[in-house]
């Protein structure tokens, strides 16, 4: 599950890279525009990648920074949805942000899961 997660972790982030910057600033390209009109700056896929390593690298720390990222992200991504659905605005790019969000909160959601289901033997794993 672990294997599965980290590949999750890897997707995200190259989807993310492709909606919040390529897609944005290849639109802007050719509207004429500034590169960054469009772009959602957002730099969690650094995150995402990063711990997607660490999974696969897994150190006695992995477990609790796995675990606060996780939570992080989940009352993140839930604020986010609450103040968006409070007054939604489907837009081309607040769907892919809002679709982009729906598989970032199941990313965290089943990490957090699998990290509380398996916590002692995570935790011992060196």
């Amino acid at each position: 599950m672990i294997v599965f997660l980290a590949h999750f972790l890897f997707i995200l982030a190259a989807w993310t890279l492709v909606i919040k910057f390529i897609f944005p600033m290849a639109y802007a390209l050719a509207q004429g525009l500034a590169l960054g009109t469009y772009v959602y700056w957002d730099f969690w896929w650094v995150v995402h990648l990063w711990l997607g390593w660490a999974l696969l690298h897994w150190r006695r720390s992995t477990f609790a920074i796995a675990l606060i990222v996780s939570v992080a992200e989940i009352v993140i991504v839930t604020t986010k949805f609450a103040l968006f659905l409070a007054a939604p605005e489907w837009t081309i790019w607040r769907t892919n942000w809002f679709i982009n969000k729906l598989f970032v909160l199941a990313c965290f959601v089943l990490l957090l899961v699998h990290l509380l289901r398996n916590a002692k033997q995570l935790r011992s794993s060196p």
